[in-house]
């Protein structure tokens, strides 16, 4: 934890002379912690399939020598069930990937950072960037103590690929669900893939995104986010989102998604989809370095349309979430590394041309410059559509500590095998967060 007096300097002595006596007065002021001069190896835990904070590691100690990294990684989907083991274990990780965080600050195991966020500044950066990160003495997000903060502030919406979508006749984004449904059907007439996606148990299932994004195009974003907050009485389980999951359920007995999407990795979909197969694609920004690598010019990015013509796009848009175990033996320095994260030049950098994101930070702070064409162009300026319509929506599968392994994935993998209904399926999801909230 900070030890304000470690860092306790003296700025300035101010001496009064007077006729009487002379009285010293010093003034004195914190200064920041940081990561010293010896020798700081930072035990980290990374999710797998996300290069943006394995390159920043090693720029960090580009720029500060004395800090190594003893770096593990997982996917997602194991990182929800071992977090609570690592954060409670005799060598607790100074940097870890949190996929969700409200039981874990609940039961002391996530270092509370609001000192942090003083000596750093952070409070003054845009109140958006930190509110995912705080929990409420009553266990709800969105206001309280800050137990997190982000590594980039990630979007997501649908990638396609252009060669393919000018095949069946798309010249520009839908602009309402009923043209993207248009576009799906043409696709599937012509012989095409609509959709590629995931769907492992081991990677998480990724129709998830596709349903979250359905749910925001039907109806109105407050009701995921009070559910994914926790907030008092919220169900998943609401018009809206039955409709959402019924549109869900439609594409994959329409033959939309990929017949082996159950046994699909995450690394293996993306992969598929750069090799053409799939004219679309839900994912994040997070893959936009690999695009632009890869298939320069080739993939374009849209924000899931509204149910409505005229209405707001909505997107899932959340910082990949990064927290320091309570009993850290490096918590300054792991601290440093999130402040430098959104505020070095080198690191901004990164945050946008590998991340494909938003680096956050201070207001005020000069965006990186992206090549023209790319596809981050595209999410960039998407982010900003969301922000201005106050769209932006966590991810449902961070509602809870097991909520995408023990209810979304396994409800979502029986819907593609017929064995799960739209009503059914948001019914079971909701009975798990009910139950967990119970524990």
């Amino acid at each position: 934890m900070f030890n304000k007096a470690k860092f306790h300097i003296i700025v300035a002595v101010l001496v009064v002379f007077s006729t009487v006596s002379l009285i010293p007065t010093l003034v004195a002021q914190e200064a920041a912690p940081d990561c010293g001069t010896e020798p700081v190896t930072l035990n980290a835990y990374f999710e797998t399939g996300f290069d943006i904070p394995f390159v920043l590691a090693e720029e960090f100690s580009k720029q500060y020598p004395n800090v190594t990294w003893d770096i593990k990684q997982d996917q997602f989907t194991n990182l929800i069930n071992a977090t609570p083991r690592l954060l409670s274990g005799d060598n607790p990780p100074d940097l870890i990937r949190l996929p969700t965080m409200v039981s874990f600050a609940n039961q002391g195991l996530l270092m509370n950072l609001d000192d942090y966020a003083a000596a750093f500044g952070w409070d003054e950066w845009p109140v958006p960037q930190l509110d995912q990160n705080r929990v409420a003495e009553d266990g709800t997000r969105g206001s309280g103590t800050l137990y997190a903060m982000g590594l980039n502030y990630s979007l997501t919406g649908v990638f396609y690929n252009k060669e393919l979508a000018e095949q069946i006749g798309m010249t520009e984004p839908p602009a309402t669900l009923a043209e993207f449904e248009e576009l799906l059907a043409a696709a599937k007439e012509a012989g095409l893939l609509p959709i590629m996606q995931w769907g492992s148990a081991r990677s998480g299932m990724g129709l998830a995104f596709p349903l979250q994004a359905l749910m925001a195009s039907v109806g109105p974003v407050e009701p995921i986010n009070d559910w994914i907050y926790q907030k008092p009485d919220a169900t998943i389980v609401t018009d809206e989102n039955i409709e959402a999951a019924e549109h869900l359920q439609q594409w994959i007995e329409n033959g939309y998604f990929p017949e082996d999407i159950n046994a699909i990795e995450y690394t293996d979909a993306n992969g598929r989809f750069g090799q053409g197969e799939g004219v679309f694609m839900f994912n994040g920004d997070w893959q936009n370095a690999v695009y632009n690598t890869d298939l320069p010019g080739k993939i374009g990015f849209f924000l899931m349309p509204p149910a409505e013509e005229g209405g707001s796009p909505a997107a899932m848009s959340a910082p990949l979430t990064f927290g320091i175990a309570a009993n850290a033996e490096n918590a300054d320095c792991a601290a440093f590394f999130l402040n430098w994260v959104a505020s070095n030049e080198t690191a901004r950098e990164i945050g946008v041309l590998v991340g494909g994101s938003n680096p956050g930070g201070p207001s005020g702070l000069e965006m990186p410059a992206v090549e023209e064409g790319s596809v981050t162009n595209e999410t960039l300026a998407a982010g900003v559509v969301v922000g201005e319509a106050g769209t932006s929506m966590d991810f449902i599968a961070n509602a809870t500590s097991a909520i995408f392994a023990q209810g979304w994935t396994p409800e979502l993998q029986k819907m593609v095998g017929g064995r799960q209904d739209a009503e059914g399926l948001l019914e079971a999801v909701q009975e798990e967060y009910e139950r967990e909230l119970e524990q």
